[in-house]
């Protein structure tokens, strides 16, 4: 098994003693390398939503270079885009590999659309993409402020995972992101990939009638297994002359991006290994389970 190999299967070890103390408690256990847990919030509720991701990726709250948070908890990264310089800012576009080359942290971005905007610094430039569209500004809100990031031509960002600073493609187990300004509902949404492109599942981002507002979608997995994302950010896509009304057109842009850290893919041998140890924990909170409810039926 390879160093990076030993690495992962450590993790996801880690990883099965958290899910065994869990089931033990009473939880509910994620019992296999599909189940998902979701974390979404909007308004009032979208802080302590992103907080228990940040928990579910592990890292702690201490940051490191190129926005990576480790700690025995487990790795995970973050981007939320006030590093970028103002060269790569609004009225210019972000390279879509500069969070793995510039600032490695292993994402890169495409979309069908034309690139990729970073918001403007204030005293830079106008604020909040009002560099596409005056009324931009009283639209969205940052949540760290003051940057935001948004596709160019297109709704669609497509966030692919390599091992940070390389061309190897990697695995993340959870991606989560902060949105501005999601009005309709099941409309604005992260779609999950595995490395074979098979989709893990469509979720949706809660929405929040109004301007500025602000929601959040996180969603882990108990093992590596995200190779991409598509992010589909409400219906149209920012634009001169192009304003949000709420019904027939939903603008909406991201700001934080949070993910573990991406990792290499494993060998099969590995991925096995890890798959038995999963079904083994899975089988032991089962069996707990239904001898905690035979007892309390005795009683």
């Amino acid at each position: 098994m390879t160093t990076a190999s030993q690495s992962l299967f450590a993790s996801v070890s880690r990883l099965t003693v958290r899910i065994m103390l869990c089931a033990a408690a009473g939880a509910a256990a994620v019992t296999g390398a599909h189940a998902q847990l979701v974390r979404i919030g909007s308004g009032a509720t979208t802080t302590a939503a992103r907080d228990a991701f940040r928990v579910d990726l592990g890292g702690g709250t201490v940051a490191g270079a190129n926005g990576l948070f480790s700690d025995g908890t487990g790795e995970r990264r973050e981007i939320n885009w006030d590093g970028v310089p103002d060269s790569f800012a609004a009225p210019n576009n972000l390279p879509p590999n500069f969070f793995n080359a510039n600032s490695p942290r292993g994402a890169v971005f495409s979309t069908p659309g034309s690139g990729f905007q970073v918001s403007a610094n204030a005293g830079v430039a106008p604020i909040e993409f009002d560099t596409l569209d005056p009324s931009y500004s009283s639209t969205f809100a940052a949540f760290s402020p003051q940057r935001l990031f948004t596709a160019l031509g297109s709704n669609i960002v497509d966030v692919g995972f390599f091992v940070p600073g390389t061309s190897t493609p990697g695995l993340v187990r959870g991606f989560g992101s902060i949105f501005s300004d999601v009005d309709l509902a099941n409309t604005t949404s992260i779609q999950f990939f595995d490395a074979s492109n098979n989709s893990l599942g469509t979720f949706f981002v809660p929405n929040l009638i109004g301007s500025e507002t602000l929601s959040f979608l996180g969603v882990s997995f108990a093992i590596p297994i995200i190779s991409r994302v598509r992010i589909t950010n409400g219906n149209t896509a920012l634009g001169a002359g192009i304003t949000d009304n709420g019904t027939t057109r939903d603008l909406v842009v991201m700001d934080d991006f949070l993910f573990s850290n991406p990792t290499v893919v494993p060998e099969p041998g590995t991925w096995l290994m890890m798959l038995t140890g999963l079904g083994i924990v899975g089988g032991i909170a089962r069996r707990r389970r239904s001898q905690s409810q035979r007892v309390a039926t005795t009683r």
